[in-house]
């Protein structure tokens, strides 16, 4: 097969038939197609979108370019999370070992992160010794051991995704929808996963600014997962604020570990949330109410926690951060932010400029090839809804030079607003698939 007539096809509203797609997907991952060509698809593919086939086609294709896990033995059901990703989503590292502590298997293959939204690799790269490498048979022997394993993607699972994604990446054409799903799920299939449980954010600080683009890609995800006998259930949660109280790698692990532990805040509601609609999806409960019962109980016995000790021994951790935080390393600045508006309800925080300012102060990455400080970031003292005072502190900055965390305040304040009238907090979910 040529495929300069693939890319033809594409280029000229004429789409592409399964035999061209799987082509695609065998040469990105052996090479056999240059990556000039691949790079016009991708564009001819942004510009002319898959159809609802073709989109379920390549994913098929993508998923079976290279090894996929036979999960055959494990207790079922075999649950993959996933999030577009936002500010301060550190919600893998309470979701997984909740959700094993309930019973289900978690494979997860997980990604870095690029710009302002960080990514569940670097969190947990950040803590000494924590491998994120593991091999297809180290992640099904660890599950069977204690229920859940964690890697970064791997070159053997779905190797075609990782070749498209590359140049996804320097093409723009990242947000081409069909291209998104396609790349989310093709790595669930590969991984083995009987459903997928995906979280999209919506709002400032994610890929999905609006709700019209984020119910696009719900229902996308749902109906490629049809076609290809793959539950997907999924929750838009809001993003147009820092989720929780930290943002930057370490100081989000230190939040994951305090909610692991009984610690209450928005952050820690949501991860009950998401752990109870997957429990319902995964019919280990009944309705809603159950299931929030079976995960609150979970965590207030303590089991959720014990199955995170478990899980960062046995990737490798070798500081213990469930006894103590003293061994992790503190960026060598602190700062406090002010509030410099008048007494009132918080009115906005807004995520994208908190996320812009933990990435220009080294928590995050331009482009791949950026080495991240995993201690900076922002700690983010106030919410949407709550009351505050003209002086009051907002922030706190953790920055490596004095000079980086003064650039820091002065963006800080002006994501953020203050109303005189009372202002109601935003639903945690916006809507449930």
């Amino acid at each position: 097969m040529e495929f300069q007539r693939v890319i033809a096809n594409r280029r000229d509203g004429k789409g592409n038939t399964q035999e061209e797609l799987t082509f695609l997907a065998k040469g990105a991952a052996k090479g056999t197609i240059p990556d000039y060509q691949l790079a016009a698809w991708l564009m001819a593919a942004y510009l002319k979108p898959l159809n609802e086939d073709e989109t379920a086609w390549l994913t098929k294709a993508m998923a079976e370019s290279g090894e996929t896990l036979d999960l055959t033995g494990l207790p079922k059901p075999w649950i993959d999370k996933h999030s577009t990703g936002g500010v301060g989503d550190k919600t893998s590292i309470v979701l997984l070992p909740l959700l094993a502590s309930c019973g289900l298997t978690i494979i997860k293959m997980s990604g870095r992160g690029l710009g302002i939204t960080g990514g569940t690799v670097d969190k947990l790269e950040s803590v000494p010794g924590f491998r994120m490498d593991l091999s297809p048979e180290e992640l099904k022997t660890q599950a069977a051991a204690i229920g859940l394993a964690i890697t970064g993607q791997t070159p053997n699972l779905a190797p075609a995704d990782k070749a498209l994604y590359a140049l996804r990446d320097v093409t723009a054409t990242v947000d081409s929808m069909p291209l998104i799903v396609s790349s989310i799920l093709s790595k669930k299939i590969a991984g083995g996963a009987e459903r997928v449980m995906l979280d999209v954010k919506c709002g400032s600080g994610g890929f999905m600014t609006d709700l019209a683009k984020a119910e696009t890609l719900a229902k996308s995800m749902i109906e490629t997962g049809k076609r290809l006998n793959l539950p997907v259930n999924v929750a838009i949660t809001d993003m147009s604020q820092p989720l929780g109280r930290a943002v930057g790698n370490l100081l989000e692990v230190k939040e994951a570990v305090w909610v692991l532990k009984g610690g209450k805040n928005r952050f820690a509601d949501l991860c009950v949330e998401l752990a109870a609609h997957t429990l319902v999806a995964a019919d280990r409960a009944k309705d809603m109410p159950t299931a929030e019962m079976i995960v609150e109980t979970a965590l207030r016995e303590g089991r959720a926690l014990h199955k995170a000790k478990e899980w960062f021994a046995a990737q490798g951790a070798t500081v213990d951060v469930f006894a103590t935080l003293d061994h992790l390393k503190v960026a060598p600045v602190q700062e406090s932010v002010k509030s410099n508006q008048g007494k009132g309800f918080i009115e906005r925080v807004d995520a994208r400029t908190v996320g812009e300012v933990v990435l220009a102060l080294g928590g995050g990455r331009e482009k791949k090839t950026d080495v991240i400080d995993p201690t900076v970031g922002v700690e983010c003292l106030k919410q949407i809804g709550d009351s505050v005072e003209e002086g009051e502190e907002v922030f706190i900055v953790h920055a490596a030079t004095k000079a980086a965390a003064e650039a820091a305040k002065e963006k800080l304040l002006t994501g953020i607003a203050v109303s005189t009238s009372k202002v109601e907090a935003p639903p945690l979910i916006i809507e449930n698939y």
